[in-house]
C-alpha cells in the first residue's frame, strides 16, 4: 500500500476544509479517492465535527446558478418529474421517452447546470429512461414537492421562481412541452372548387391533470402572445391546444418537437 507524506495529507485536509470535493482533491494531489475520504473522516473525528453532506444548492449557499437551465428543468419537473425525499434516499427523477435521446441528454444537462455537485445517472425501463440526480437539496429548488400526486395538491411558484420564469418564459414553456406536451400534425377536409380536399396543419398539445400546472402554462403563453384553447379529447378536459398559424410559428421558433 502506497504511503503518503504528512504534508500531502495536511494539504488534502486543508483543501477539503475549503469545501473542495473529495474527487477533486484526489485528482489534484494524485491520491486515491478512498484515501482522501478516509483522511476527511479522520479529520472530522479529531475535531469532533459531525458529517454533513457537501452541497452546492443555490438556495442554501446563495450561489449563482444557471437560471435558463433551471426554467427548463422546472418545466420538466412539473410535467414528468418527481422527488423522493426520505431517510437514506433523496433524488430528483425526470421520466423521458426512451426514443427521445435529445430530451434525455437535455434533462441531464439541465440538472448538472443547476447543481453540478450531485451525481446524475440514467435508469432504463421499458419504453422510458429515468434521469436521476441524487441530493436532498432538490427539495430546496422545487418547493412544490410534497406528499401525494401533484394534481392532488396546490401548485404555485415561489416569488423567486416566478422571477426566473418571467425572465426566461420560453425555456419554461419548452420544459413543459418536452415533458407533458407534443407537436402533432392534424388534418381536416375542405371544399375547394366543389371538391373535398385533405388539409394538414401543425398543432401543439399540452396535457396535465393539475389545473394549477395548466394555468402556469397558459399564463406564460398569454405573456408571450401565444393563442391557445382548451381542448377536450375522449372526454378528458385536461388538454391545452395551440393551433393558430402565427402561434404555432412562435412555438416552432422557440420550442419545436421533442427529439
Amino acid at each position: 500500500m502506497e504511503q503518503h507524506s504528512l504534508s500531502i495529507r495536511a494539504h488534502a485536509v486543508a483543501l477539503m476544509n475549503q469545501g473542495i470535493p473529495n474527487r477533486v482533491v484526489a485528482t489534484q494531489l494524485n491520491v486515491p479517492r478512498g484515501t482522501v475520504g478516509w483522511w476527511r473522516s479522520e479529520d472530522r473525528k479529531a475535531r469532533g465535527v459531525a458529517y454533513e453532506q457537501p452541497t452546492d444548492c443555490p438556495r442554501c449557499t446563495s450561489r449563482q446558478f444557471d437560471e435558463v437551465a433551471y426554467a427548463y428543468l422546472l418545466g420538466l419537473y412539473l410535467g414528468d418529474g418527481h422527488i423522493v425525499s426520505k431517510p437514506g434516499q433523496h433524488h430528483l427523477s425526470i421520466f423521458c421517452n426512451a426514443t427521445q435521446i435529445g430530451l434525455i441528454a437535455e434533462a441531464e444537462r439541465a440538472m448538472r447546470r443547476v447543481m453540478p455537485l450531485p451525481s446524475v445517472s440514467r435508469r432504463h425501463k421499458l419504453g422510458c429512461v429515468e434521469v436521476k440526480s441524487y441530493t436532498k437539496h432538490w427539495c430546496c429548488m422545487f418547493p412544490q414537492h410534497g406528499p401525494g400526486m401533484k394534481h392532488q395538491r396546490k401548485i404555485a411558484l415561489e416569488p423567486w421562481q416566478q422571477t426566473i420564469t418571467d425572465a426566461h418564459p420560453w425555456e419554461f414553456v419548452r420544459g413543459l412541452i418536452h415533458s407533458d406536451g407534443c407537436r402533432v400534425t392534424n388534418w381536416t377536409t375542405r371544399l375547394v372548387g366543389g371538391e373535398r380536399k385533405r388539409y394538414e396543419y401543425p398543432r401543439y398539445f399540452f396535457t396535465n391533470v393539475s389545473a394549477d400546472i395548466r394555468r402556469l402554462f397558459t399564463d406564460t403563453l398569454d405573456k408571450l402572445g401565444v393563442e391557445w384553447t382548451h381542448c377536450t379529447r375522449h372526454g378528458n378536459p385536461y388538454n391545452i391546444s395551440v393551433a393558430r398559424r402565427a402561434s404555432v410559428a412562435l412555438m416552432d421558433a422557440h420550442v419545436g418537437p421533442k427529439y
